[in-house]
């Protein structure tokens, strides 16, 4: 009798593993609908620990630089340009047979003083910053040309009422600035895809605003290849239908959909409207009753993730024809920028792997939304695998 009841146990054990390792990865599980992404920090690509390289290839097949890409860290002075840490960032995801994807090119936020300053100190013209855009967007564009998929040209450049951002490329510039950036990366690699990426579009105002920009760079001859919702979002914001509106929206206007910097803000705001502002200059004062999940999300927390991603994901599947692309901004809850902003020193849970790199909930229930999915497409325009048509 023992001896039969060690072999239902095996069998048990064996029928448990090989349920498990039946279970798809991320990359796997959407490969008919979008490519699935993450926003990585040096850390990860440089190969300092191959439990996480192999984590990170084995769940995503598109990666975006989380910083190294952006003019603070890539051009630091005017005849100074540091490739080092992009150039392993990119030969991480070539190596692996990834999509890659430049992040940022022009930005309001992460872009040295010297950028806007003359040699006094003083704030240049529109032709010597009109220059300085050039020579940075040929310069950064024609080192990774043929290799990066896809650039987020312009960054954040409107307001929540949809009206052009005040910063120093408006005042300097003029609203042209946007049209000349796409202009510059156009020239710099012509078969490289152009995005506008932005928070908050699924704010109507700010979407008009959206709306109205593509719209004019497209009477310019420069429509760009796609929009970049960020997606950062919380447990309540934006409704279904809100983010139903803005797909539908940006689909009408022929561009693709990214999903760019998806995760999912668990912590309670402390300001009057649900609505997410992911401004990085915004800071608030920290208190004890913004940070209450300290020593660990409760399950009943972990489920509410859960069915928030859920939720999301369905109505991204819905929408696969219009989305390319969905890219998590960050690999675990641990490094989440979302711990520092707009409080410092919050412990916030807004990902599908914990601080441990454990799969939560949330991760699971995202696999299920792309099981569950009855009417599947099949036909060649959703096979988004990393092929070689991506990364070249």
């Amino acid at each position: 009798m023992k001896s039969f009841e060690l072999i239902l146990s095996v069998a048990v054990f064996c029928l448990f593993a090989k349920a498990l390792s039946a279970q798809p990865t991320l990359r796997e599980a959407y490969e008919k609908h979008f490519l699935i992404g993450v926003a990585l920090s040096e850390a990860h690509y440089t190969g300092e620990d191959p439990e996480v390289s192999q984590l990170i290839t084995s769940e995503f097949n598109t990666v975006t630089a989380e910083v190294a890409m952006k003019w603070k860290y890539l051009h630091p002075h005017e005849d100074v340009y540091t490739f080092e840490s992009a150039d392993r960032f990119v030969e991480f995801g070539e190596t692996n047979g990834m999509a890659i994807i430049g992040h940022t090119l022009i930005w309001h936020n992460d872009t040295p003083d010297w950028v806007f300053l003359d040699d006094e100190g003083a704030q240049v013209d529109r032709e010597t910053l009109l220059k300085r855009m050039r020579d940075h967007i040929h310069t950064v564009m024609g080192h990774y040309r043929g290799r990066v998929k896809g650039w987020d040209v312009v960054n954040e450049a409107l307001e929540w009422n949809g009206e052009f951002r005040d910063c120093p490329w408006l005042r300097i510039i003029g609203e042209d600035y946007l049209i000349r950036a796409f202009e510059f990366a156009r020239e710099a690699d012509p078969d490289a895809e152009l995005y506008y990426n932005d928070f908050g579009l699924e704010n109507e105002e700010k979407r008009i605003g959206a709306l109205r920009l593509l719209r004019r760079l497209k009477d310019e001859g420069i429509l760009p290849d796609g929009i970049g919702i960020q997606g950062h979002v919380n447990l309540n914001w934006p409704s279904a239908q809100q983010l139903e509106d803005t797909l539908n929206d940006f689909a009408a206007e022929g561009v693709k959909v990214m999903i760019t910097e998806m995760d999912v803000d668990v912590l309670p705001s402390g300001r009057k409207t649900e609505m997410v502002d992911a401004d990085a200059t915004r800071r608030q004062e920290a208190s004890s009753q913004l940070n209450p999940y300290q020593e660990g999300l409760p399950e009943e927390k972990q489920q509410e993730l859960a069915t928030r991603y859920a939720e999301l994901f369905s109505i991204y599947l819905r929408h696969s024809d219009t989305i390319d692309r969905i890219t998590f901004w960050g690999l675990g809850d641990g490094e989440s920028w979302l711990n520092e902003f707009p409080i410092e020193g919050r412990t916030n849970y807004p990902l599908l792997f914990d601080r441990k790199l454990k799969k939560k909930p949330a991760y699971y229930s995202v696999i299920s939304a792309a099981q569950t999915l009855t009417d599947s497409p099949s036909d060649d325009k959703h096979q988004r695998t990393a092929s070689a048509d991506d990364t070249e």
